[in-house]
């Protein structure tokens, strides 16, 4: 472990980070702004299953369009038709307004409590970069409530398609490296707390570092992590030191 963490420190030059989930606290988030709203409406389930169950269809419909391959849906459309199949789960009377606004939160995420500080010290030797499912003016929305200048934001609109396509991790390699000529595809190294990104990543030829809050198995993809953390203060500990 030790050896690879000193190449990561001495090849790296950008970190790229996937933004929901991984920056912020998507299931935390989104199960705050739907609790009420639930409420309201009657529903007694758990609003933190609703939050799952809305995530994973999310995640299902996003790669069945991936792999229909007839053009990029926008990730805010997506969320609309994920949200409302989950209220017709949960048989709950909805307006498309209520959806739409449901959806919107995402805007609002704030960012995990360790990743602020990580962040200001990771930003002292590397470039820091976002690569995200989310739509162009999604991420740029978020950015107030995030609360750090990164480097670069990547949406993979520019790629038309969604994680773990080849195209995206390609996409942000050939931004970065328009902005950045001295950073190829070796010296990016992709963070993100899903395996499915991290193995996209990694099958492109970055480098990738699993954030494991969860205490998950990363599986036995052929595509393995260089390293795995458990949050990013471990992440700052590793690449940044002192």
């Amino acid at each position: 472990m030790a050896e690879t963490v000193d190449l990561l420190r001495r090849e790296g030059k950008a970190l790229v980070f996937d933004q929901y989930g991984t920056v912020v606290d998507m299931q935390k988030g989104l199960t705050e702004a739907v609790t009420p709203y639930l409420a309201k409406k009657g529903w007694t389930g758990n609003p933190s299953s609703f939050v799952t169950w809305w995530r994973r269809t999310h995640f299902e419909d996003s790669m069945i369009d991936g792999l229909l391959d007839r053009g990029h849906t926008p990730y805010r459309q997506i969320g609309h038709r994920a949200v409302s199949q989950v209220m017709d789960r949960c048989e709950i009377r909805h307006t498309q307004a209520e959806v739409e606004w449901l959806v919107s939160e995402i805007e609002k995420l704030k960012p995990f409590p360790d990743v602020i500080a990580a962040l200001g010290r990771l930003a002292k030797r590397y470039k820091l970069v976002i690569l995200s499912n989310g739509d162009r003016d999604m991420l740029e929305a978020a950015k107030p409530y995030i609360g750090f200048p990164f480097d670069l934001t990547v949406s993979v609109q520019e790629a038309g398609y969604f994680k773990p396509h080849h195209k995206t991790y390609a996409i942000a390699e050939k931004l970065i490296n328009a902005r950045f000529p001295a950073i190829e595809r070796a010296s990016c190294i992709f963070v993100a707390n899903h395996a499915f990104d991290c193995i996209g990543a990694k099958a492109h030829g970055f480098r990738s570092i699993f954030i494991d809050r969860r205490g998950r198995p990363y599986g036995q993809s052929p595509h393995q992590p260089d390293l795995i953390v458990e949050d990013f203060m471990a992440l700052a500990d590793a690449l940044a030191p002192g």
